[in-house]
């Protein structure tokens, strides 16, 4: 399935592309409860891989045609 990031990029929280998850700081808050996508450590800076959002925002998806159990 493809996704709405490029796969092959790094992304980082500053990148316009990454406000469809939040704020900057809505994503620094993220990583520090261990929440939200996978992310890389490069140095100092913070990276997200394009596929790892990808595979975040594919499992945050809901099918509201499933019944709950």
């Amino acid at each position: 399935m493809a996704g709405i990031f490029d796969q092959d990029r790094i992304f980082f929280p500053e990148d316009p592309e990454l406000r469809v998850l939040g704020t900057v700081e809505k994503l620094a808050q993220w990583r520090h409860r261990n929440r939200g996508p996978a992310f890389i450590r490069i140095g100092r800076r913070i990276g997200y891989h394009g596929t790892d959002l990808n595979s975040y925002l594919a499992a945050q998806r809901v099918d509201p045609s499933t019944k709950a159990a």
